[in-house]
């Protein structure tokens, strides 16, 4: 049977067929659409009406193809949302988690509720950008005034299709205002904020249904008004998490994108004030799981190096090129903390790595394929230092690591975190945002067993993996740890 996955990334959208069946999982890509943020005077937003008119067109794409479509399911970045007035019009297009206006927010809203107590509640890590900071933010504004509900944004794409109102749980666990113990909305959060009573919509789990296709939703997709949208683990990291082709116990994963998402699955959230410190994260997963896992700033470092490359008039190596270049560059010659403030805005990110290395006492890489080796060993360490604290804080074992995602396609990524972690690391799907959105679907009528390890086992048992065993020089990567921490020691 045939399922859409409408799959928004920070960059791109995209609509994707899966079909299930007992022993097999393949995927299509039936339409890509960008997802171009706009600066208007008042900050930095997502558009959302062009999102949605591409996703419209990949359904539209999508019920063209000779099976159709049995349902859809959608899944985005998180913290995001949108604000609905009382007649359901939306109230100006969402904010980007990258404008600047929580810059000085977050510190008053900690010290306000307190820090501790944030954590105590919602066991989330502490980003300036999270949705309880966009809200303080927002606090006195006229547009804040008039909502009366608010959509995370997979939750207002799946009103404009159906017309309901929900707040899918996983996507929710992210926002600083749902109850990492109870797995409810927090009415204590919600009011220390100053939001109005009903504004946080009714909680859905993964698989449960979200309604079916507006009248002229159904006009413009050529889709059956009858067609269903299934609730899917709509935070796109949750989604990937749920097809980690996971078989054995011990394992770890990394979700590697514009963020890299390093962590392990547990049962109940760890909300210790060392988790705390550690800055580590609590967020819901399929079936009640336990996503407890830090985000590192990702593949994003090496995204802007290629949009500031390609502006220039030589262009931007190709990427197998620069990694080529990479590959052959010096080791551990300059590294960065690829969490540090500056390189989270856009802008020209190669000459925010070289002031880091001026910074802090190294010599700048000089050529992109210097650049880029930098960037990936920096990566490989933040990997290496998250995991290895996860498993502390979380009093596990890990055996082996899981990458999933796009990074999984960026062999010396691989290699390189297997290296410094000195585990194995198995590579791939690099769609596994995808097929856990797809997967999830499927479950819901009746395709696939019912666990979360009957849909690992299906992606093992169709999905190229690939393996890379540890190797590297021991020693080399111990020193190159210690120098990133005292970076990270100086910025604290």
């Amino acid at each position: 049977m045939p399922f859409a996955a409408i799959d928004l990334g920070a960059t791109s959208g995209r609509v994707i067929l899966g079909r299930v069946a007992r022993d097999d999982l393949s995927l299509t890509e039936v339409h890509r659409f960008a997802n171009t943020p706009v600066r208007l005077p008042g900050g930095l937003h997502w558009d959302a009406l062009a999102l949605f008119q591409g996703v419209l067109d990949g359904l539209r794409r999508a019920g063209g193809q000779p099976d159709g479509v049995t349902s859809v399911g959608i899944d985005t970045w998180a913290v995001d949302y949108g604000l609905l007035d009382a007649d359901g019009a939306l109230l100006g297009n969402p904010f980007h988690y990258r404008d600047s206006r929580t810059d000085t927010v977050a510190a008053r809203v900690r010290e306000s509720i307190g820090a501790r107590r944030l954590y105590e509640v919602t066991g989330l890590q502490h980003l300036p950008f999270n949705t309880v900071y966009q809200l303080a933010a927002a606090s006195g504004t006229a547009q804040l005034a008039a909502a009366r509900t608010l959509l995370l944004m997979p939750d207002l794409l799946t009103h404009w299709l159906t017309g309901t109102i929900g707040a899918e749980e996983t996507n929710a666990s992210t926002t600083g205002l749902f109850d990492a113990r109870t797995g409810t909305w927090s009415a204590e959060l919600a009011d220390q904020v100053g939001l109005a009573p009903g504004l946080l919509p009714q909680l859905r789990a993964p698989g449960d249904p979200a309604g079916t296709l507006l009248p002229h939703v159904a006009a413009a997709t050529g889709l059956p008004e009858t067609t269903k949208v299934v609730t899917v683990a709509s935070h796109d990291t949750a989604s990937a998490v749920a097809a980690v082709p996971a078989t054995e116990p011990g394992f770890a994963y990394i979700s590697c994108g514009t963020w890299s998402l390093a962590g392990l699955e547990l049962e109940a959230p760890v909300l210790s004030e060392a988790s705390r410190a550690a800055n580590f994260t609590n967020e819901r997963g399929v079936d009640g799981t336990v996503r407890y896992l830090r985000n590192i700033m990702g593949m994003w470092l090496l995204e802007e190096c290629r949009r500031t490359w390609a502006a220039r008039p030589a262009g931007a190596p190709s990427l197998p090129a620069l990694l080529d270049q990479a590959a052959a560059a010096r080791p551990f010659a300059a590294l960065v903390d690829p969490d540090d403030p500056a390189f989270l805005p856009p802008g020209d990110m190669p000459a925010r790595i070289r002031d880091f290395c001026l910074r802090t006492g190294q010599r700048p890489p000089e050529s992109p394929g210097a650049v880029v080796r930098c960037i990936l060993e920096s990566l490989a360490l933040a990997h290496r230092r998250t995991l290895r604290q996860a498993a502390a804080l979380a009093d596990r074992d890990i055996t082996h690591v899981h990458m999933v995602g796009g990074g999984s396609r960026n062999e010396l990524l691989c290699r390189l975190t297997a290296d410094a972690t000195g585990l194995p690391v198995v590579a791939g799907p690099a769609e596994a945002t995808a097929l856990g959105n797809i997967l999830v679907q499927a479950r819901a009528h009746g395709l696939v067993g019912d666990g979360l390890p009957a849909l690992r086992a299906l992606v093992a048992a169709t999905q190229p993996l690939r393996r890379h065993e540890p190797g590297g020089d021991r020693a080399a990567w111990d020193a190159a740890e210690a120098a990133v921490e005292g970076f990270a020691a100086a910025r604290a």
